[in-house]
C-alpha cells in the first residue's frame, strides 16, 4: 500500500505533518478531514523503484505555476458569467491544450460530479498546488463566494509570479557572465598556457612561481576533468540531499538569511509571500489561527517560517500580530508598524496586502541595486584574472630570457 506524507491544519490552528498508508490520495484527504484537520497537501512517497523514479522523470506531467493561474483565471471568469460549477469545469478542460492541465481539470471534474467539493477534489490531485490554494477554496465555497474568491486567488498568483520571473530575468545576465568567465579561464589554462611550456623546457631554467602555478593548474584540469566533474556532481547531489532533510533545510535557510546583501532581499520576499497570503486568506473568511498557519506554510525558507511561527502562542492566547511578529526579528520596523495601524483601525486585511505592495516593490529596487553592483564586479573580477594570467606569462618569458621587466 502507497505512503503519502501529508500537511494538515488543526482546527486550533497548529500545522501537522506526517505519514500515512492508504489505498489513495483521495483516502488520506478524507481521512485528514474526519479528524477535523484541514488539509494542506498530500504527495505520495515515491521509493527508489523503477516506476516511482520513472513517475518523478515524467516530463510535463506536473502543472506549471503558468497554468495554475490560467485555470484559476479561466475557472473565475466563467462563474462570474454564471455557469454552473461542472459547466464551468467542462469548459475550461475543453479549452485546455492536451497536457497536465486539462487532465487536472478533468480529474477534477469527475470528482465533482461524483459529489466531492472542488476543494477536496483539488487537494486530491496530485498537483502541486499553493499551500494556501485549496484552504481558500475551500472557505469561497463555504461562504457562496466561489467566483470572488478565485478571482483574487489569481491576482494574487499572477503577483507572486510576475515577481519570481522578474528576479529570474534578471539574474539571467550575471548568470550568463559567469558561464562565459568560467568557459573562458579554463580554456586559457588548458588551451592557451601549455603552448607555451615547451618555450620554458627549452631555456632550462626555473619557472617563476606564478607560472609554474598556472601551468599546473591547466596540466590539472586537462588530465583530471573528470574527476573535477564528478565531483562537482557528488557535492551537488550532497547538498540537495542535505536540503530535503528538515534539519539540514533549516541550517541551510539558517546561513542564506545570515547571509549580507542576499539576507535582506530574502526577507523582504518573505514578508512580502506572508503578508500577501495572510491577507488574501483572512479576506476570505478563513478563521485567523487557521490562515496564520497556512501563510507560514506558504513562507519558502524554513529559517524565517519558524521564527514567524513563533508568534502564534501569542496570537492563540488573544494578542495582536504587531508586537510578536516584530519581536521575532524577521518582520522589519515598517512592516511592524503598519500592521500596529491596520490592527488599531480595524484595516487589517488591507494593510497587510499594502504591506505586500510595498515590499514586493521593494525587493525589485534591492534587485536592481545588487545586480548594478554585480554585474560590474564580475566584469571587473574576470579582466583582471586575465590581466594576471597575460601578466604572469609576459613576466614569465621576459625573466626566463634575462630581458628587463
Amino acid at each position: 500500500m502507497p505512503r503519502f506524507h501529508y500537511k494538515a491544519v488543526t482546527t486550533a490552528g497548529q500545522v501537522v505533518e506526517g505519514a500515512l498508508e492508504a489505498t489513495s490520495r483521495s483516502a488520506v484527504i478524507d481521512r485528514l478531514r474526519r479528524d477535523g484537520h484541514t488539509p494542506i497537501r498530500a504527495d505520495e512517497i515515491a521509493g527508489w523503484q523503477v516506476g516511482g523514479l520513472a513517475a518523478s522523470l515524467r516530463f510535463g506531467r506536473q502543472l506549471s505555476a503558468t497554468d495554475v493561474i490560467l485555470l484559476t483565471r479561466e475557472l473565475a471568469t466563467l462563474l462570474q458569467a454564471g455557469l454552473p460549477l461542472d459547466r464551468a469545469l467542462q469548459v475550461a478542460a475543453d479549452i485546455s491544450a492536451a497536457g497536465p492541465r486539462r487532465r487536472f481539470l478533468t480529474a477534477v471534474l469527475d470528482a465533482v460530479r461524483g459529489g466531492s467539493t472542488l476543494a477536496d477534489a483539488m487537494a486530491a490531485q496530485p498537483a502541486k498546488l499553493p499551500p494556501f490554494y485549496v484552504g481558500m477554496i475551500r472557505a469561497g465555497e463555504a461562504g457562496a463566494a466561489l467566483d470572488t474568491v478565485l478571482t483574487r486567488l489569481a491576482d494574487t498568483l499572477e503577483r507572486g509570479h510576475a515577481l519570481r520571473e522578474s528576479i529570474r530575468s534578471a539574474l539571467y545576465y550575471p548568470v550568463i557572465v559567469l558561464v562565459v568567465a568560467g568557459c573562458t579561464l579554463v580554456f586559457l589554462l588548458t588551451v592557451v598556457v601549455p603552448e607555451f611550456k615547451p618555450l620554458f623546457d627549452d631555456t632550462g631554467r626555473a619557472l617563476p612561481t606564478p607560472m609554474a602555478i598556472l601551468l599546473a593548474s591547466g596540466d590539472f584540469l586537462g588530465r583530471w576533468w573528470w574527476l573535477l566533474g564528478a565531483g562537482l556532481v557528488a557535492l551537488v547531489l550532497f547538498l540537495r540531499a542535505s536540503y530535503r532533510r528538515p534539519q539540514g533545510r533549516l541550517r541551510w535557510d539558517g546561513l542564506l538569511r545570515g547571509t549580507p546583501l542576499l539576507g535582506d532581499l530574502l526577507i523582504k520576499v518573505e514578508v512580502a509571500r506572508f503578508a500577501r497570503t495572510l491577507g488574501t486568506l483572512l479576506a476570505n473568511g478563513v478563521a485567523t489561527l487557521q490562515a496564520f498557519s497556512i501563510a507560514v506554510g506558504a513562507v519558502g525558507n524554513r529559517a524565517i517560517a519558524v521564527a514567524i511561527e513563533g508568534a502564534a502562542s501569542r496570537l492563540k492566547r488573544g494578542e495582536g500580530l504587531a508586537q510578536p511578529l516584530f519581536e521575532t526579528g524577521v518582520f522589519p520596523r515598517l512592516a511592524a508598524q503598519l500592521l500596529q495601524v491596520g490592527e488599531e483601525s480595524g484595516q487589517f486585511e488591507p494593510m497587510l496586502m499594502r504591506i505586500a505592495d510595498i515590499y514586493d516593490q521593494e525587493t525589485r529596487r534591492t534587485l536592481d541595486r545588487l545586480l548594478a553592483l554585480l554585474v560590474p564586479l564580475v566584469t571587473i573580477g574576470l579582466g583582471a584574472l586575465v590581466a594576471g594570467i597575460i601578466g604572469s606569462m609576459l613576466s614569465a618569458i621576459l625573466s626566463t630570457y634575462d630581458l628587463p621587466i
